[in-house]
C-alpha cells in the first residue's frame, strides 16, 4: 500500500517528462517543488499546487511527471499523471494518478536543498585540472579566492550567487563549510560552469551553476547528509 512508503506532508519534486525551454536559454526538465496533501482510498495523490516567485503554477491536466517523494523511510520515485485541479478549504491542490509503481530512489545527488552559505571560489588553470584528474589535488596551488554566496546545494552540484563572471565549461575551485553531526567541515571541491548570467534587477551580481568534477564518493555522502539533516530539521520546525 501507498500509504505505508509515503505519508501527508512529505516533500517532493516533480519533473516534466518532456524537454522545454530554460531561462538560461538552454533546453532541459523543468523541476517543482510540492508536498503530498492527501493520499484518497483509490490509491490516487493530492499534492499542493506549486508554487514560484509566491505564484502558482497550474500545472496542466493530463501532463505526466516524474516524482521523487522523500519520506521518513527514504526516497521513492515513480511517474504520475495530472487527472484534476481543485481547491479546498482554500488550499490550491492536484489530484494525480500513478502511472508506475512507487521504488526506492537511489540517486539522491540531485536533490537541489535551498540555503544561503558563504563560499569562496576561483578558476583553475589548466594544469591545476589536469592534476585534479590525475588525483594529484596537492598541485593545485593556494591563490586568492573571491567570496560568494550559496543559494542551493545538491550532492551533484550547487547554485551560487557571485559579483563575478564565470565563462561556461570552465573548472572552478569552491570552499565551503557544512555542518556534519555538529561539527563545522570545510569542503574544497571542484566543479564545471553550466551557466553564469547577470541577475535581473541586480548589478553585477551573477546566477551561476556548477556541476561537482573529480569528487569523492565520501565527499558526495557527507554533502547529502548534510542536505538531509537539514531538510529534517527544516520540517520538524515546521519550514520549508
Amino acid at each position: 500500500m501507498i500509504e505505508k512508503l509515503i505519508s501527508p506532508g512529505d516533500k517532493l519534486e516533480l519533473k516534466s517528462t518532456v524537454s522545454v525551454v530554460l531561462p538560461d536559454g538552454t533546453e532541459g526538465v523543468k523541476t517543482y517543488k510540492s508536498s503530498v496533501y492527501d493520499i484518497l482510498d483509490d490509491g490516487r495523490l493530492e499534492l499542493l499546487m506549486p508554487m514560484e516567485q509566491q505564484k502558482l503554477i497550474l500545472l496542466p491536466v493530463d501532463g505526466e511527471y516524474d516524482v521523487c517523494f522523500f519520506s521518513n523511510g527514504g526516497m521513492y520515485r515513480a511517474n504520475v499523471r495530472i487527472a484534476d485541479r481543485q481547491k479546498i478549504n482554500n488550499t490550491y491542490i492536484v489530484v494525480a494518478e500513478m502511472i508506475t509503481n512507487l521504488h526506492k530512489f537511489q540517486r539522491r545527488e540531485y536533490y537541489r536543498f535551498n540555503c544561503v552559505i558563504d563560499m569562496y571560489v576561483r578558476a583553475l588553470s589548466e594544469q591545476e585540472v589536469d592534476a585534479l584528474g590525475k588525483g594529484l589535488a596537492e598541485l593545485v596551488s593556494e591563490e586568492v579566492m573571491t567570496r560568494g554566496v550559496i543559494v542551493d546545494i545538491s550532492g551533484g552540484g550547487l547554485r551560487f550567487v557571485s559579483r563575478e563572471f564565470h565563462q561556461p565549461n570552465s573548472i572552478l575551485l569552491m570552499e565551503f563549510s557544512l555542518p556534519i553531526q555538529e561539527v563545522e567541515k570545510t569542503f574544497s571541491v571542484a566543479a564545471r560552469v553550466i551557466y553564469s548570467g547577470e541577475i535581473e534587477n541586480r548589478e553585477a551580481e551573477y546566477e551561476n551553476r556548477v556541476k561537482f568534477e573529480f569528487i569523492s564518493s565520501a565527499t558526495r555522502e557527507e554533502i547529502i547528509k548534510y542536505i538531509f539533516d537539514a531538510e529534517r530539521k527544516n520540517r520538524k520546525n515546521g519550514r520549508g
